[in-house]
Order: C-alpha cells, then structure tokens, then sequence
C-alpha cells in the first residue's frame, strides 16, 4: 500500500469536520423547528410567517457552535461520555442565554421555538457525534506512524500519546541507527530496524508519515533515507511540530537552544492589524467587565467580610510583557496572613489556605474581576499567559528552559494553559502550563484570541475554575 493512498485526518481537519457537522445539525435541527412552530401556532411555515416571526432563526445554526466550544477538542470529541457532557452543557448555556434575553426584551423570542430548536439539535447533533466517533476515530482515517529516533524525544511523544484515548495515531514501530537500541520496546513500541529498512517498512506496513524525533545531526544516510520516502508520498514533520499539533502544547525539554529564535523571530510576525483588532477587542472586554464587576463584586465584598472581615481587597505585584512590573488588585480569596512571612508559597488544589467563599469566587473567577482595571490601563489583555509575581518568575526561570519566553506578550486575564490545564502549581506545574504559553505565543491570532475567551466564558458557568 502506498503512503498517499490512505485517507488520515489531522487535527485541523477533524475540527472543521466537526464544526461543519454541528452546523449541519442546527440548520436541520432549526428548519424542523420552525415547521413545527409555523404549524402549532395555525400559521405554517410561510416566507411571511419566517419575516414577521421569525427572521432571527436563521442565526441559531451559527450561534450553536460557540456553545460547543470546548468539543471542538479533537480527544474530548473522541470520547462519548465527554461528548454528552459537553453537549447537554452546550444546551443548558444556551437556554440560559436565551431566558437572559427573553427577561430583558419579554416575549421577543418565542419560548416554544427555542424548546423545539434545542431539542431537535441536541438529538441530531448526538447522532452526528456518535457518527464521528464510530467512524472518524476509526483506524482507516488515523496516521499510520513510524517514529524516526528512540532517544529521548521518541520516548516523550509516545509517553504522551499514551495517555490520550482514543489514541492520536497509530503507531508501526521505531526505528534508530543505534544496534544497542534494536529489539527494545520503548513506550510499548519496539524498535525494529535502521535507516536502511525504513522505506521498506514504510511501504509495507501503508505509513503516511514518518515523524522525526532525532535531537542533533542526522547522518547523512538516514537523511537521504528520509527523502526516499518523501518522495514516494509519505509525509515527513519533526517531533515538535506533532507534538504541538497533537497536544497543543510546545516538548520544552525536546528542543534545541536557537528554538526561541526559529519560532519568535524568524516564523511569528504579529501584523498591526492583529494587534490594533487585540487592543480594540481588549478595551471593549475591560469595559463590559468593569461594568460587570460593578454588579457582582459589591455581595462578593459583603460575602468576604461575612466570613473573614476585612481586608476584601489585596494588591499584589506582577511581572508584565518585557519584565515590566506593575500591581494587580484581586478578592481575597484566602485566609488572613496566607503567607505570614510575605514569601510567595505556591497555591495547590484543595488549598487549605482558601475560604468557602474564596472557593466559590476562584471557581467562578469572581476573583479576578477587578483586573480588567488593568486591561483597560494596557498592562494586560484578555488572552495570554497568566501574570506571575516576580519572585517566582526569577525562580522559575532558573528551573525551567525558555521560562522568560512567556514575557515576550502582555499577561492575559485568562490564556490558554487556563483553559487546557487545571493541576495545582508547582515547578512541574508550571514547565507543562509554560508548554501551553509557548504554544499560544507563537500561534497567537484573532481565531485563537476568541477561542479561548470562548472557552474561559464555558469554564465560568461550569465553575471550572482553579
């Protein structure tokens, strides 16, 4: 079998397939709706039944994918019991958008379309999902891999597919030049030949890509070995890039020193337009949530003092893009005198630190309102890497490799490590959300901007937060 022959998808055409199939649902799902409705009120689903009543449907079938937001995950859309979650979430966030806007404007949406709606779309959309897991997280449309390198970086990519379910691609075998490393299985694959064998293998076992995950130089046998199979039609990408494709996160211990350089200098060039659409979208977002926190953060207030008395308030000092410092205001969310030596101690989950009320505020990122102060001010935006306090900064670094790196943007009030990883910090912690920072610095874009605002909006009503 050939290399190009089999059909594969990878993680970018998965996520549009199932942004293309939720669609598909809601439009099906909002068409049925409106007959239905049309024929219950006694008017049928006319063209002047659908102008004077119901011109606003036509936008349902768009806006139901961004309450699917968070499948779009291509491993959380391969696993069922995820995907009902997700979906019954995505309809109970709908219902209460809509119940929102009904209350604000009284009877401007009819309450038994939207029944109707969301239930023909929950089904269809449930049917359409179970379609994708039961055949597009099939074997006939997985890569079929072959891992060029049984070092290091070979041992982490397969440590992490690993642990992924269902599985991101389907393994073949090893291969290394190195004799000593034959016959071993490593992360439960074997390493079965050298440079010499790998076309043969490749064509045989219907490979459609080899990943590279040799650190250093490549001999020049192995490189040529490479291209033979390029040529033949077999897909050839360096064990970074999967891994960054696969996990959304960048190996930080599997790449070379100038990688900084390579993926910030020489590939990222942030347009103006990008940056003046990001401060524009940041200014309007620190407004809406300053005006929000004008309703929410008056009882949360009353609720602190409630509990613990005062201070409500505390201030703390962040290290912002280019290592300028500036200060934060948060609720407090922990017991009086949390650090009584004033020594940054890392927050855990379950922290015993935090109060009832603290809990409640950090789940729901209550806490982090009057930091859209800072958005406002330019000190930080509404996506990017987390802020950190400058003692731990200067100690991180020192720990973890290209640590610094995630200075080169402004803080965000919510980023993509926050809505990807929630274990407590630490220095390992932190290595795997630096991971996650590096990944959004260097495909930061409009597209992953509201992504993740998305997603951080999803985190908020199913108090997900850490």
């Amino acid at each position: 079998m050939a290399g190009n022959s089999r059909v594969r998808l990878n993680a970018g055409e998965r996520q549009l397939l199932l942004v293309v199939g939720d669609i598909a649902a809601a439009i099906v799902g909002a068409g049925v709706a409106l007959i239905l409705w049309g024929q219950l009120d006694f008017l049928g689903p006319t063209a002047d039944f659908v102008r004077t009543r119901a011109p606003w449907f036509i936008f349902l079938p768009l806006l139901w994918p961004i309450f699917m937001v968070n499948l779009y995950d291509v491993h959380r859309a391969g696993s069922w019991r995820a995907t009902l979650r997700g979906v019954f979430f995505a309809a109970a966030a709908a219902g209460v958008a809509y119940l929102i806007i009904f209350f604000i404007q009284e009877g401007s949406i009819a309450r038994r379309a939207i029944l109707y709606f969301l239930t023909l779309t929950v089904a269809l959309t449930l049917v359409w999902r179970w379609i994708y897991i039961r055949v597009f997280t099939a074997a006939t449309f997985m890569r079929r891999v072959i891992v060029v390198g049984a070092g290091e970086g070979g041992r982490a990519l397969l440590a992490a597919s690993n642990l992924l379910d269902p599985k991101p691609f389907e393994l073949i075998c090893l291969i290394d030049d190195n004799p000593e490393k034959q016959g071993q299985e490593i992360e439960g694959a074997q390493v079965v030949g050298t440079n010499g064998d790998l076309l043969g293998l490749a064509q045989g076992k219907g490979v459609t890509d080899i990943v590279v995950a040799i650190q250093g130089p490549i001999s020049g046998e192995m490189f040529q070995a490479l291209l033979d199979a390029q040529e033949k039609g077999i897909d050839i990408v360096q064990m970074p890039l999967l891994y960054e494709e696969l996990f959304g996160r960048v190996p930080i211990q599997h790449l070379e020193s100038d990688w900084i350089l390579r993926s910030f200098v020489d590939q990222v060039r942030v347009s103006r337009i990008y940056a003046l659409i990001k401060r524009f979208v940041d200014i309007a977002g620190g407004v809406f949530g300053l005006l929000a926190s004008l309703l929410i953060v008056p009882w949360a207030c009353l609720a602190i003092l409630i509990e613990t008395g005062r201070p409500v308030f505390f201030i703390q000092a962040r290290m912002g893009q280019g290592g300028k410092h500036y200060n934060i205001v948060k609720l407090r969310t922990m017991f009086k005198d949390a650090e009584p030596e004033g020594e940054a101690i890392w927050a855990m989950e379950e922290d015993p630190r935090v109060t009832r009320v603290g809990r409640i505020l950090r789940k729901t990122f209550i806490d982090e309102l009057p930091q859209f102060w800072n958005v406002l001010r330019g000190d930080m935006s509404l996506a990017g890497p987390r802020p950190e306090r400058p003692e731990l900064i200067a100690q991180l670094q020192k720990e973890i490799p290209f640590y610094r790196a995630r200075l080169l943007v402004k803080p965000g009030v919510s980023g993509w490590a926050q809505v990807n990883y929630s274990k407590g910090a630490s220095i390992e912690g932190s290595a795997e959300k630096l991971e996650y920072d590096l990944y959004y610095i260097k495909h930061r874009g409009v597209v992953m901007d509201t992504w993740i605002i998305l997603r951080t909006i999803g985190s908020v009503f199913g108090f997900r937060g850490v």
